[in-house]
């Protein structure tokens, strides 16, 4: 072997290694490597937004409407708008050219079809009346198995289905608060207000139990007073969806995870992982959404914690490697030690006291395999599906050169004109985020339905 053949590993001279190390860092050039990042990252994430610095959603166009969104055939679609001109008409760019529509748009006019079309034809999803949002968190404390894009595309997908979403960010990096443009200056427009209030509400009880044995007050200092002054519909904003909302997060969030064990050593009574739950209850934002998506950290924080706790569906994406299937077990094994140890410690009071037992329920468990490749991973996505039988979704979520691209301009797919594509490439890569869509709405609609029917029938 000569030396030119050899690893690059290989003869490596000391003195020129030494001529090319930068100069000692410290803990000051931390701060400047963060400012280059926060530029980049603000370039990256100002491609997607309009001069005003907003995201915008791109426009529909009547093959993609009719294709994906409203069930009719073209010609009937351009028929229904000529004898409906209160209709939107859509735009474009010269005679006889394609009509396209803002999604606003496209919402009036699948309203109007599922009052005025075909009864036969599913124009408006599935939402029994009377019943909460969905709550759906989505979760891994592994990174990098797409937690985040899965969680974003799904609220996309409910969203183009006619579903009113909540995102709600749990994830201090804030990664699902750029993809829907969120600006979240602290951490009082993340969800840390509300978890405070709820610790807050609950001194207010402890403090009244003080105060009826003759004991002084606890005090509630400056943090938890402001936070009593704020619900949750002062901390959402809207986002380029129209039927979309965004509870933000950023990098602030994350004294939460310092801030709750504070609170919970002063008030060991206090169940801080129905925080999220009851004050989404109490504002009553479970009536006003179709369905909240949970984003958590990558860890099994205080804050995932709280996330897991409120949901109502778990989903847990992996992709098909050893590793990650690894990880992913010692999630599931961490979450049933976690939330035993909590139903065995209330459930020593509840029994002692002769009350009722809790247990934490949710309506569906499944993972999602990320990131798919056939080519290289049928085996072992085979073998992990034969070990997690029911657990584990049957669709595998691809990943194509359209998912790639959308990434790299902080887009979901769906916000991705398919123009910059061809029909075929656009086609085939959102088929993986639309069949993902479908066997997690498929959960969805056999929980609100059996809900549906358990209502009825103590109705009787």
């Amino acid at each position: 072997m000569t030396e030119d053949t050899l690893p690059p590993y290989f003869r490596i001279n000391p003195d020129k290694a030494l001529a090319e190390l930068p100069p000692q860092i410290g803990t000051a050039e931390f701060q400047a490597i963060a400012e280059a990042c926060g530029k980049g990252r603000q370039d990256l994430a100002s491609r997607g937004m309009d001069e005003s610095g907003q995201k915008t959603l791109r426009l529909f166009s009547t093959w993609e409407i009719t294709r994906y969104l409203i069930p009719v055939a073209q010609a009937h679609f351009r028929r229904v708008l000529r004898q409906n001109p209160e209709l939107p008409q859509g735009r474009s760019s010269s005679s006889g050219s394609a009509k396209w529509f803002t999604f606003d748009e496209v919402l009036r006019l699948r309203a109007h079809f599922a009052s005025e079309g075909s009864k036969a034809k599913e124009y408006a999803p599935y939402r029994p009346e009377g019943l909460p949002a969905k709550i759906v968190a989505v979760a891994n404390f592994k990174g990098g198995v797409g937690k985040t894009s899965t969680a974003a595309h799904l609220a996309m997908s409910a969203a183009l289905d006619g579903y009113k979403v909540l995102m709600l960010d749990l994830d201090s990096q804030g990664s699902m608060t750029s993809i829907f443009g969120g600006k979240v200056a602290d951490e009082w427009q993340t969800a840390f207000p509300l978890i405070a209030r709820h610790y807050a509400l609950h001194l207010r009880q402890v403090n009244q139990r003080r105060m009826d044995r003759g004991e002084a007050p606890l005090a509630l200092d400056e943090t938890l007073t402001e936070a009593l002054t704020l619900g949750t519909r002062d901390l959402v904003q809207k986002t380029h969806w129209p039927n979309i909302d965004l509870l933000g997060a950023q990098l602030n969030l994350y004294w939460a995870e310092f801030q709750i064990p504070v609170w919970r050593i002063q008030g060991q009574g206090w169940k801080l992982w129905d925080a999220l739950t009851d004050m989404l209850e109490a504002d009553g934002i479970l009536d006003e959404y179709d369905l909240v998506f949970i984003d958590t950290p990558p860890a099994l924080g205080y804050l995932t914690i709280n996330g897991l706790a409120a949901a109502d569906i778990l989903l847990v994406p992996l992709g098909a490697s050893f590793l990650e299937f690894d990880s992913t077990g010692r999630f599931f094994d961490m979450l049933h030690s976690t939330f035993a140890s909590i139903e065995e410690s209330e459930n020593m009071a509840a029994r002692a006291l002769g009350r009722t037992e809790m247990a934490f329920e949710w309506d569906a468990v499944q993972a999602v395999v990320t990131r798919y490749d056939d080519a290289q991973q049928a085996e072992l996505a085979g073998l992990i599906q034969a070990y997690l039988g029911r657990t584990l979704s049957p669709h595998r979520q691809d990943f194509t050169a359209l998912i790639g691209q959308a990434g790299e301009q902080v887009n979901g797919i769906y916000e991705a004109d398919y123009r910059d594509f061809n029909r075929m490439t656009y086609a085939r890569g959102r088929e993986t985020f639309d069949k993902t869509y479908a066997a997690f709405k498929t959960l969805l609609l056999g929980a609100w339905r059996r809900d549906e029917l358990a209502e009825a029938q103590a109705a009787e």
